[in-house]
């Protein structure tokens, strides 16, 4: 068993506190899922990401909407509102698209532009 003691202080610090330490940026999808590892007889053991479900769209409050002509591409449109193109699976989120691909295959599709999921303009 590991002690406090045996760990170095940032560490030690996050083991105290309820601080979450995750493998993900902030700014990914991912940022503070679980982990769960699959243990089998003679395999070694496998670290998985637990699922992420998708948010309700009516979670994202919506800011502005953009229509999509033809050539477009979801990381163009996410880096012109979001300043960041992979944040595209915000969109997604809020769009209510399993593939990316979606958000922009139809020419005249409006897509929600939205702040992030929980936030609302009250709360800024």
């Amino acid at each position: 068993m590991t002690s406090l003691l045996d760990l170095d202080p940032v560490q030690a610090l996050l083991a105290q506190t309820a601080l979450k330490r995750t493998l993900f940026a902030s700014t990914s999808r991912y940022y503070g899922l679980d982990t769960a590892t699959l243990e089998g007889p003679g395999h070694p053991p496998i670290v998985f990401v637990r699922r992420r479900f998708l948010p309700p769209p009516a979670r994202f409050q919506t800011i502005q909407e953009h229509t999509v002509i033809q050539g477009e591409r979801l990381d163009a449109i996410t880096a012109q509102y979001l300043a960041d193109a992979t944040l595209f699976w915000r969109l997604c989120d809020a769009n209510r698209a399993m593939r990316r691909e979606e958000l922009t295959e139809t020419i005249g599709r409006r897509i929600r532009i939205t702040l992030p999921e929980g936030v609302t303009g009250s709360a800024l």
